[in-house]
């Protein structure tokens, strides 16, 4: 039967949802909550802008495109494709994604009952069973919709959603002031701290993911395969943006429970002991460990597709096996590092996987003209490039000085001005260039 039909449309979803809700989806909703106090609702509406909408727009262009990233990508350029692509398969994979769902699951699910002592023995051990456990599951991707849409992701909802529900009917304290950058710039932080939760460039990543479910059942039009998609992905979109707004909601009433906190994780895992007790944090920690699980499986699997396409000579189990044990290493370096490392690359990845995703949806406005993606990319990953150093500690007196003009940089998204303005120029590049080509000889 080739048909997508409404339970599959359902199954997915819930799929879609598992594979977006993983390590910074429960840790980063709660600090922002915290930290914007009586800003959260403006500051929430920045977030899921980042971390729901681009989401749902990334899985819808690739599937637009074709069946991964660098059929995305190339329209800029065949080498950017290549080069775009293997950049965001690492950062999301080995590099940073994939050892952070398990640094994640092991800070909040593992080390409240675990003695400060024997923490870095246990997270040895809880990263070695983990990955295994993800190495398995990754290995037979064709039961991963099943197993995710079946088992997992309810029992994965059932669990966060009466974390939530509790919180918001036993309010575990009051809202105050927001705080540091959250006072002037409530809806710009919300945005960037989006970022975080790498969901825009998993999108770029769980694409192929999603359409290889979608073409499991026999549909081979690109149209079914754009219209199923879009379905179940605003099944996901839905299921996402209440859980992150339960989720700021409680890191917005935690200031007397959790004052000061470094990370959502201890938000959570504070509230859930003073909603629950101990009851409390060990089904946190289950619903943790099974949406870092789920992200974990999904980012293997997506990563191991990609490169045993690229790289034939390779087969996809053996890349399962090198990323779960590479990953397994980097873990161990430990969440609060990870982190730290992980938001000054994201700040450079962001803004050209923003500008490709957003080009996609208006590429047969422009005609299709390349010069309008490589103009656009160039503005926004120029200025990214230099947010990036700063992030890192790294600055350039006079190029900051430049910079400092452009409007919204001061909010960190700077590169949105550059990137519209050279889009225009490229398409005026690309208008007469074309327009030449018609006019000589031969055409």
């Amino acid at each position: 039967m080739n048909k997508f039909t409404p339970r599959d449309t359902i199954k997915l979803g819930l799929v879609m949802f598992a594979l977006f809700f993983g390590a910074g989806n429960m840790i980063f909703p709660p600090l922002v909550g915290q930290q914007a106090g009586t800003a959260t609702w403006i500051t929430i509406a920045g977030f899921l802008l980042t971390g729901v909408g681009l989401p749902f727009l990334g899985v819808v262009a690739v599937a637009r495109s074709g069946d991964q990233l660098s059929d995305l990508a190339k329209k800029a350029h065949p080498l950017f494709g290549i080069v775009f692509a293997v950049v965001v398969y690492m950062a999301i994979g080995p590099l940073f994604g994939v050892p952070r769902t398990a640094t994640v699951a092991f800070e909040i699910g593992a080390s409240p009952f675990v003695p400060y002592v024997y923490t870095t023995f246990t997270l040895t051990l809880f990263t070695i069973l983990f990955f295994t456990v993800t190495a398995w599951l990754a290995l037979t991707p064709s039961k991963i919709l099943d197993r995710f849409g079946k088992i997992l992701t309810p029992i994965l909802l059932v669990i966060v959603t009466s974390i939530v529900m509790l919180g918001i009917l036993k309010p575990a304290g009051i809202s105050g002031p927001p705080q540091a950058d959250y006072v002037n710039n409530p809806f710009t932080q919300g945005f960037i701290k989006g970022y975080l939760t790498m969901d825009a460039i998993a999108a770029l990543v769980f694409g192929i993911i999603v359409i290889n479910a979608i073409k499991a059942k026999g549909i081979t039009d690109k149209k079914v395969i754009m219209k199923s998609t879009m379905k179940s992905g605003l099944i996901a979109v839905f299921g996402l943006s209440l859980v992150y707004i339960g989720l700021a909601y409680l890191g917005m009433t935690s200031r007397t429970i959790a004052p000061d906190a470094e990370n959502g994780g201890i938000i959570l895992t504070k509230l859930t002991y003073e909603l629950m007790g101990t009851t409390g944090q060990i089904l946190l920690g289950i619903a943790v460990l099974l949406a870092c699980l789920t992200t974990s499986v999904g980012l293997v699997s997506a990563c191991s597709t990609f490169f045993s396409n690229t790289f034939p000579s390779i087969s996809y189990k053996w890349i399962v096996l090198i990323i779960s044990v590479f990953s397994t290493f980097i873990a161990n370096i430990g969440l609060t590092q990870l982190i730290s490392i992980t938001l000054p690359i994201l700040i450079g990845i962001y803004p050209l996987a923003i500008v490709l995703i957003c080009l996609s949806f208006f590429h047969n406005l422009f005609n299709g003209y390349r010069s309008v993606y490589l103009f656009a990319l160039a503005g926004a990953g120029f200025i990214g490039f230099f947010d990036m150093l700063k992030e890192f500690g790294i600055t350039f007196s006079l190029v900051t000085s430049i910079l400092q003009h452009l409007p919204l940089y001061e909010e960190g998204i700077g590169w949105i001005a550059p990137a519209i303005i050279l889009a225009i120029i490229g398409y005026i590049y690309g208008f007469y260039a074309h327009k030449k080509r018609r006019q000589a000889p031969g055409h």
